[in-house]
Parts: structure tokens; sequence; C-alpha cells
């Protein structure tokens, strides 16, 4: 038989003595219908509480103050920005972990992680977005560079257009893929390639931030969970 927790409602097996999500100790019922709630000798924690609601408060001024680094390490200019996925995940975990600390009880849901995951996510990458475009901005405009960039633009499109070239050597799809190549030099095409690649990762960097917050979340439970 399977029952529900109490206070997370995660499913808890029947012969188990606490919650696998939140570790809450379970009522266990003998076989005269008698139900009896386990005390064990090492729990001290308060259990007041819903562990699957989040004080948005708290959590908020966590992730404001682990957004802002996780945000400037992930954005296109950031020397190791191609580890941006990895410090999404990893503030947001690190987010859960600072929250949780100051909460009863001391751990909440896989899914309030996720959610806060999501809150952390939101954050960094506006951050992110906001840092990458204000770099280009002045490497542009203030510091002159415009060249360097539009150099690295044609120098992508050139390698693309080979490989594509290379992949179809009709003639009449190569001159439709030659068309792709010219269209691809166009300032509008190059706006639409950027953003378009920025949305991408933006959306990869809000699904891992979740994953963080989740994992976050269910590490913590279960380091948290009370010893029989």
């Amino acid at each position: 038989m399977e029952i529900t927790c109490n206070r997370c409602h995660q499913p808890v097996d029947a012969d188990s003595c606490y919650c696998p999500t939140c570790g809450l100790p379970q009522l266990l019922y003998t076989s005269e219908g008698n139900a009896g709630q386990v005390q064990p000798e090492k729990w001290t924690e308060a259990l007041s509480g819903d562990a699957s609601a989040v004080e948005w408060k708290p959590a908020l001024r966590v992730a404001m103050l682990l957004a802002l680094p996780a945000g400037l390490l992930s954005c296109g200019v950031s020397p190791v920005g191609i580890l941006g996925l990895f410090w999404m995940s990893a503030s947001a975990a690190w987010v859960v972990m600072i929250y949780v600390r100051g909460q009863r009880p001391a751990w909440i849901t896989i899914g309030a992680g996720a959610r806060i995951g999501l809150v952390t996510g939101l954050l960094a990458a506006w951050i992110a977005f906001a840092a990458t475009g204000i770099s280009l901005f002045a490497m542009r405009y203030v510091f002159g560079r415009g060249n360097t960039i539009d150099g690295l633009w044609q120098r992508v499109v050139a390698q693309i257009s080979e490989q594509w070239q290379a992949m179809s050597p009709d003639p009449q799809t190569s001159a439709i893929l030659k068309g792709w190549a010219i269209w691809l030099q166009l300032p509008e095409a190059k706006a639409g390639w950027m953003l378009g690649g920025i949305a991408l990762l933006t959306v990869a960097m809000l699904a891992f931030a979740v994953v963080g917050g989740a994992l976050g979340a269910r590490f913590l439970a279960r380091s948290r969970r009370p010893e029989i």
C-alpha cells in the first residue's frame, strides 16, 4: 500500500518510517488498526510549516545576491561563459541551500526548489542578456571594434557556407545555399541570428537552473533526513 506525506504530498511506502522527500515521520498502522506516530530519539527539529510553500521575500534576496555573479559569468563576453549552464545549475542549488537554512521546516520539496531555481535563472539570464548587449554596444560604438566583430561574423558565415557546399554538390542546391550565405551577411540577418542564439541559450540556462534548484532541494532533504 502506498500513502502520501502530510507535508509534501509525495508518495510514501507504507513500510517507510519517514517521507523519502522531506523526512517527515509517518504514521505506522498496526494490525489492530491503531495508529501511532513514530517519535525517534534523534528527531529534534520542528515539524511545523509547509515544505511545498516558498517564502518569496527571503528567497528573492538570496536569488538576487547569487544571480548577479552567475549572470556576469554566463554572459557572451565572459572568458568563462562557455560554462554558463554550469553556473546556472550551481547558483540555483546554492540559493536553495542558503534559503532552506533559515526556514522551518529545514527542507523543501523538489517542486519548491525548482520554482526557486526558475526565479534564480530568470534573474541571472536577464543579467547575462543585459551584460552581453551592453558589452557588444560598447565594443562597437565606444571602443571602435565594429570591424573586428563583423570580421568574426564573416568568417563564421564563410565556414558555414563551405560546409554547406561540401554537403550539397548539386549546382542548383549550391546556388540556393550561396544565396543564403549572402543573406546571412546582411545586418538584419546577423541581428536575427544573434537574438535567436541568445534566446536558445536563455531557455537552456533556465532549464539548468530549474534542475539545479530541484536537485538542491532533493539532496538537502536527504542530508537532513533524521536517522532511525
